[in-house]
């Protein structure tokens, strides 16, 4: 077998879990399989005015739970090593049972390096997290990466994205998706 295909079947049940059902992790950045994109009632076969309405695995989910999860930290660069420190948190109204942050570099990462049990590399500019499940208010611990990369840049961006949830609508994507420019000063860029 192939290490791609080995990395991807790897990748799937990291992502997925013991008995829970989702759609895939992109690597252009874009959303697929499950990653909820909410409608409002009449909009979507099946809704009635009033009611919740989400596209999840690519099929019309009636009465979908809403959960607006939030990524907020900071990542610095600095002689060729990057760091990232985030938490994520549900901000409701219901809970999560669980989901994954997508940290995508501008630059590739060195080869060969261990990431935090959760984690995993979806290519060399690539790391998926699971966050575990998040009660409606609650968090998830801290994810802390320090990372090599390839060569030493001298700036990259890291683009910070919900990859999945289990399920349910996210009717505020502001504050899950953000594209930081960080330059190689140590410093903390804060996001």
């Amino acid at each position: 077998m192939s290490k791609g295909v080995l990395g991807a079947v790897f990748a799937a049940l990291v992502l997925l879990g013991a008995g829970t059902t989702a759609g895939a992790v992109g690597e252009t950045g874009g959303e697929t399989g499950g990653e909820a994109a909410g409608e409002t009632a009449g909009e979507a076969v099946g809704g009635t005015p009033g009611q919740t309405v989400g596209l999840v695995a690519g099929e019309v989910v009636v009465g979908a739970a809403e959960a607006d999860l939030a990524h907020h930290g900071h990542v610095s660069l600095w002689d060729g090593r990057i760091g990232v420190w985030l938490v994520t948190e549900n901000h409701g109204p219901s809970d999560v049972v669980d989901a994954t942050v997508r940290l995508a570099f501008s630059a590739p990462m060195a080869g060969g390096q261990e990431l935090p049990p959760g984690c995993l590399w979806s290519s060399s500019r690539v790391v998926s997290c699971r966050t575990g499940s998040l009660p409606d208010g609650g968090a998830a611990g801290e994810l802390a990466l320090d990372l090599r990369t390839a060569g030493r840049p001298q700036e990259l961006t890291v683009d910070v994205s919900t990859a999945w949830r289990a399920g349910g609508v996210d009717r505020n994507s502001v504050n899950d998706r953000h594209r930081v420019l960080v330059l190689a000063t140590g410093d903390p860029y804060v996001f």
